[in-house]
Parts: structure tokens; sequence; C-alpha cells
């Protein structure tokens, strides 16, 4: 049956092979003016570096996704490194989305104060039932899926964690499948496990559920407090291209492995580069009103400041009784426009002190890693080395100490 669509099927197939790289570059060509002019427009107004560096990060994800997909379906030979750079800025853009609402938030000091009075407010409940262990067991993993605002400041840490984590390992995963790209052991698209392609699918698929997850987490319990930024509109945009693509991808593997889609010349590759390459323009627009740069033309103005303010005068007519009588309405508005901010300085700063802050998380992230894995080594050693004593004590004779008891009968003499 899989013959015959795919005899059915293959002229047409390589027929839609010659418009498809001009239609995709149309739509890329879309995604990357508006991307690259969104970009362009918060690098001129940086007026809140501690948010905006994670914003471009962010919005910078359409033309990386786009030139990617865009090049390998040109060079079907560059398809690897593509999806291999890809997905490495992809686990980068949910990082930078979740500092993005840590710092929207007032920092990561702010957003531990608001994690603790949220645990404070979880487990005074509790305790006026009785339940004196709740505070003692919070940080269970039990907690964090049925009451994560419990867990409080270890909320914030299993969090950061979460993100950090897929960061870390798509970058490990991508190296490991160039290695066994070069070895011919990797197989692309290849569901075998005489290859790596399913292990590595199947690490990448639980590493990214459990990242998407905790961003899940800690919106749920700080949405209220992200209101002022229209965080689920942020969130939704964000998701779908990260959620989409990827289950986008698993699922023309897997049409293509049961024979819905034919296999020959890479056609699922292809077929998910040009897909990509739409729905990237499609992306393009939404960040234009999600992340719009407006908000960021205008800084706060100071009380103690006299500044230029713009006044508005209407005449409203009022009745009273048979005459009417002109009321004079009057609004005044403050509005301190931002200086336009060198381009060059506001890339140094996204690059400098935004790769410091990665590079510190990693580091942190690694080490709280580590940490679990050495004492348990700790304990294994401790464990043998209690083992290799008791042992060499039941080898040595057992010494046995008689003690004999003597009777010392006193005779006294009457």
């Amino acid at each position: 049956m899989a013959a015959f669509y795919l005899l059915l099927y293959e002229n047409k197939y390589k027929d839609l092979y010659s418009p498809v790289p001009i239609v995709a570059g149309c739509f890329v060509l879309v995604a990357l003016v508006l991307s690259l002019f969104l970009t362009y427009q918060h690098l001129r107004s940086y007026t809140n570096p501690s948010e905006q560096k994670w914003i471009v990060a962010v919005i910078f994800m359409v033309p990386v996704y786009a030139t990617e997909s865009i090049l390998s379906l040109w060079n079907t030979k560059l398809s690897l490194a593509c999806d291999i750079l890809r997905n490495c800025y992809e686990a980068f853009a949910l990082y930078s989305f979740g500092s993005y609402l840590i710092a929207c938030l007032g920092g990561e000091m702010k957003v531990i104060e608001l994690l603790e009075d949220e645990s404070r407010k979880e487990i005074s409940k509790p305790l006026l039932e009785g339940d004196e262990n709740s505070k003692l067991q919070r940080r269970t993993f039990r907690n964090f899926i049925l009451h994560p605002s419990a867990l409080g400041k270890d909320l914030f840490t299993m969090i950061k964690f979460g993100l950090v984590q897929y960061m870390i390992l798509k970058a490990v995963c991508a190296l490991l499948a160039l290695i066994l790209e070069l070895f011919g052991m990797y197989g692309d698209g290849e569901f075998k496990w005489c290859y790596g392609y399913p292990y590595i699918t199947i690490v990448l698929n639980f590493s990214q559920m459990w990242a998407l997850y905790c961003l899940v987490q800690f919106y749920n319990v700080t949405h209220q407090r992200l209101e002022a930024i229209k965080p689920l509109s942020k969130f939704i945009s964000f998701k779908a291209i990260v959620f989409a693509t990827w289950w986008q991808g698993v699922s023309i593997v897997l049409l293509c492995h049961f024979g819905v889609l034919p296999r020959e010349g890479k056609f699922q590759t292809r077929l998910q580069d040009f897909l990509i390459c739409i729905e990237m323009a499609v992306a393009a627009i939404a960040h234009i009103f999600v992340f719009s740069a407006k908000s960021y033309h205008f800084i706060p103005a100071s009380e103690d400041r006299d500044l230029p303010t713009q006044k508005t005068q209407a005449v409203l007519k009022i009745e009273e009784g048979d005459e009417e009588k002109p009321a004079l309405i009057e609004k005044r508005e403050t509005e301190v426009k931002a200086p336009g901010t060198s381009v060059k300085e506001s890339v140094q700063d996204i690059v400098v002190e935004g790769g410091q802050k990665v590079v510190k998380d990693v580091v942190l992230t690694i080490n709280q890693a580590i940490e679990p894995v050495h004492e348990g080594m700790t304990k294994i050693q401790e464990t043998f080395h209690q083992i290799s004593v008791s042992g060499d004590g039941r080898d040595e004779p057992e010494a046995k100490v008689e003690e004999h008891e003597e009777n010392i009968t006193v005779e006294s003499e009457v």
C-alpha cells in the first residue's frame, strides 16, 4: 500500500520542489523585515535593559529560525547543521523568556520575596488545621505539581534549574548528534534503535516538556503580578513557536516512518523547513503586537522636575433648567520621551551583560546537578568503607575471654 502511494504521488511531490524555495523565500523575507525592524526599535529605545535584552533575544528567534530553514531548504546538505543550531537557539530563547518574566517582576530578589510571601499564605492554612509537619515537607515533587506556591524560594530554584537544564542538554545533544553523524551512527529521522536519533529525541523531548512545565508553573503563581505586560498573549505566542515546531517535526518523521508521507529525497526535512518558513512570518507579525517597543519610548516623569506638559481644552455645555452654561474642561498630559540610544551600546549591553548572566546561571545549575551526585558518591564510599572494615573484622580471630569465678570459703574459727 505504501509503495503504491509513493508511486502514485512521487511525480507530484517532485513538481512541488521547484516553487517551494521561492514561496518560502517570500515568507522568510517578510519575517526578517518585520523582526529586524522590531529589534531595531528596541535597540533605539533601550530604556529598560533588564527587560529589553531578553525581549530582543526572544524576537531574534524568528530571524534565526527563518534563515536556517531557508538555507536548509535550498541545500539539503546543510539540513543537519541548521537543525542543530536552530534547536540550540530554541533552548536559549526559552531561557530568555523566563528571564524576561523575572525581570518584569523586578529581578530575582523581588521574585524570591514574592514567592516567599505566597508560601507563607499557603502554609498558614494547614498550620491552622494542626498540620505541623507541612512546613518541614515543603520541598517535595508532589508540592511542585499540586501546590507550587507553597515552595517559596525553592520553587524559584526548581524553575530556574528546569529552564537552564534544557539549554545545557540541547547543547550537549547537539554536539553528540554532530559526532554521531560524522561516524554515520546518528540516523536523522530514523526511529531505529541502532541509531542515536531516537535516544536523543526521547531525552530532548522529556527535557523540553519539563522546561515548559516549569514555565507554566511560574506563570500560574505570578500571572496576577504580571497583568501589566499581558503575559498570556506573550506566553501563548512564544510557546506556540517552541511547542509547535518541535512536535511538528516529530509528527512529520512519524508520518514518513509509517509510509503516510514519502521518505525519498529528504522530503520530511524539506517539508519541516518549508512549514517553519511560513510560521516564522506569522510569528513575526504576532511579535509586532505582543512585544511592541512603544511602552519603552517614554520614561516615567519625576514629580520634582519642571517638565513641559501638553494641555488640551474642551468646552462642554451644561443645561441648568432652561439655560445652557458653558463648562471648560482641561486635561494636562506629561510625557517624557526617552532619548534615542546608540544601537552599538545596546548590542554591547545585550552581549556582555546577557552573556555574563547566562554563564553564571549555567555554572550554578551545573553545580546544583553535581552536588547531589557528589553526596551520593560520598555515601557510597562510606558504605563500602564500612563494609570493608566490618569484613576485615570478621577475618580476624576472635579472642574469647573466659571468666573463672573462684569461690573462696573463709572459715572462721569459733
